[in-house]
């Protein structure tokens, strides 16, 4: 089956470039982005940087370095970071604070909306004690598992940590699904951060690269940091160029796709065998019973659509690549495997 008659649900990852996105990768201008000389990379900075109201922005091969180089940024060797036990900066990304970093991840339990209790919060930063870490970074994720973290909690949760003398540093890969969410402009969800991470490969379907938004400062030393992972890019803007493709073309079709959920949580939830959590913005979890994953995955893959089944609870993402009648597909498919099982 051509890939272009699947439907995948695996994550927003997954999106191919568009025939207009591949045009201005093609054409795009390109120099030396090592030395800055890349015109495109440098365009792409300074657009989401105006966006999201930041001084200067980098381009980065992937959100996994691009969190890393904020962290590296903000802290030095022995230096402590408090981030939620769900985000993806603590869960999944290989500890690259710790080792990478030598900066000492203290995970907070997370509420079941994704936010961290502000008295957790408060609760855990150190004493100016040489027998402790020194917490200096408090880092949140907007949207984590899909969830949007209200206004007025990053408001209260930023202003708790600089009140104590943290910075803080936003994981805002779906950042603009957050926005889409609550209907306010995307700098209104950066607001409040000392940086912010925004992934271009998620839902706004670039191929490749994530942006580090920060203060010129803050920047110049995740320019150091990022070198030292090996993300330094040379004629980078013919990936820049889609992430300016994205940014200018993508955005407000988001909410296609938290329509696409809402479908598809419609017509999986009379499955009594299914239980659905969701959607939120553009994720569902359908927890399935564990006797029957292996076998629904294989027939769900024989019919063309694309399941992550680790455990009993399967995310499932819509994106640009998955219209509504690849939903109402895919929604069928459980229906019939349920009902023969």
């Amino acid at each position: 089956m051509a890939s272009s008659d699947l439907v995948d649900l695996r994550s927003d990852t997954v999106t191919r470039p568009s025939a207009g996105m591949r045009r201005v990768m093609h054409d795009a201008e390109v120099g030396d982005d090592v030395f800055g000389d890349d015109p495109t990379v440098n365009r792409l900075q300074a657009l989401l940087a105006q966006m999201l109201g930041f001084e200067a922005g980098l381009f980065m091969p992937s959100g996994t370095q691009s969190n890393l180089a904020a962290l590296m940024a903000h802290c030095q060797r022995g230096d402590e970071v408090l981030l939620g036990q769900g985000a993806h900066t603590y869960r999944y990304e290989g500890g690259g604070a710790a080792v990478l970093g030598s900066i000492q991840p203290q995970p907070l339990e997370n509420d079941h909306d994704g936010s961290i209790a502000l008295e957790r919060i408060a609760a855990a930063i150190k004493p100016d004690d040489p027998h402790f870490a020194s917490t200096r970074l408090l880092a949140l994720e907007n949207t984590i598992g899909g969830r949007v973290l209200p206004l007025p909690y990053q408001h209260a949760a930023t202003g708790l940590a600089h009140e104590r003398g943290l910075a803080t540093h936003l994981d805002g890969a779906r950042l603009f699904n957050a926005a889409a969410s609550l209907g306010v402009q995307p700098r209104e969800v950066a607001a409040g951060f000392d940086s912010v991470s925004v992934c271009l490969s998620k839902g706004l379907g670039a191929p490749v690269g994530s942006v580090l938004l920060g203060s010129r400062e803050l920047i110049g030393r995740a320019v150091r940091a990022r070198k030292m992972l090996g993300g330094g890019l040379r004629q980078a803007g013919v990936l820049a160029a889609a992430g300016i493709y994205a940014l200018e073309h993508h955005v407000a079709r988001l909410a296609d796709d938290h329509a696409n959920a809402r479908r598809l949580a419609d017509r999986l939830r009379p499955i009594d065998a299914l239980a659905v959590d969701g959607p939120h913005t553009n994720m569902l979890f359908v927890t399935v019973p564990e006797h029957s994953l292996a076998a629904l995955q294989a027939f769900l893959r024989g019919h063309g659509i694309l399941i992550m089944a680790r455990s009993p609870t399967v995310r499932l993402v819509t994106h640009l690549d998955v219209g509504a009648a690849g939903v109402d597909r895919a929604a069928a498919a459980f229906g019939e495997f349920f009902a023969r099982h």
